[in-house]
């Protein structure tokens, strides 16, 4: 039995939340029929509509062939999904503690405090989620390949900021992750043509002005640093908010 390149949290991070909750239906529904590892590919018969042949890579599950329409447009379909899901977990139910996992970034809305050992957690899933997000300079043939990183990093870390409490130390990390992707907008190489990073951006910046409603403390450590150069002026809506005595 081949081990596949990727796991569950790939599949989920990697894919819509429409597309992946799809293919989820399909794998619980029992439709993944007939599979088969050669070592090196998997291949199954998913029934949808119909019932369609399917092959993905064991290295990446988005490197398949499936005959719907949409496969045959070379989109990862939902049954494409299905079977990397299956050769996953083959037949095993799908975990329930995955938890709760989103493209944009939302407020908790509830306050708490995290311990220092939970603070350093969290800045280094946030470190983890950034390598998604790096330089381009490769060909037009890897350009897709790209922008599917840029998503997937921008949906990890939609998902870690969605779920943490409201607390100052908390904003301040947020504050902090918003300086590191400007940085990497304005000299770091990362070509966000389809917005997909500035949409992270602007999201946070929502997060950030729900966190100040619920604590104003939090705006105390909003500063922009020295010779800050902005990518596209995101942070001039947020330091409308700032206006008003310093608690």
């Amino acid at each position: 039995m081949t081990t596949p390149r990727f796991d569950l949290d790939k599949i989920i991070y990697s894919t819509s939340d429409e597309t992946y909750q799809k293919a989820a239906k399909l794998y619980e529904s029992g439709e993944i029929g007939h599979f088969r590892d050669t070592g090196y590919l998997y291949q199954a018969t998913v029934y949808g509509s119909h019932p369609y042949t399917v092959s993905i890579s064991a290295k990446n599950f988005d490197h398949g062939d499936c005959d719907c329409y949409m496969g045959q447009h070379d989109y990862v379909c939902k049954h494409i999904v299905a079977l990397a899901i299956y050769a996953v977990l083959r037949g095993q139910p799908i975990p329930k503690s995955l938890g709760q996992i989103t493209d944009t970034p939302r407020c908790s809305g509830q306050l708490g405090d995290l311990s220092s050992a939970e603070l350093v957690k969290i800045k280094t899933s946030i470190t983890s989620a950034l390598k998604y997000i790096k330089g381009y300079n490769g060909p037009s043939r890897t350009w897709f390949a790209y922008q599917d990183s840029l998503s997937e990093g921008s949906k990890r870390l939609s998902t870690i900021v969605s779920a943490l409490p409201v607390s100052r130390p908390i904003g301040k990390i947020i504050w902090q992750l918003l300086l590191r992707l400007n940085k990497k907008l304005v000299s770091g190489g990362v070509d966000d043509s389809d917005g997909t990073v500035g949409a992270f951006i602007e999201g946070c910046v929502d997060v950030l002005l729900a966190y100040i409603k619920l604590d104003p403390s939090c705006r105390n450590d909003l500063k922009l640093p020295l010779n800050f150069e902005s990518s596209f002026g995101w942070e001039e809506r947020l330091f409308i908010s700032l206006q008003g005595p310093t608690l």
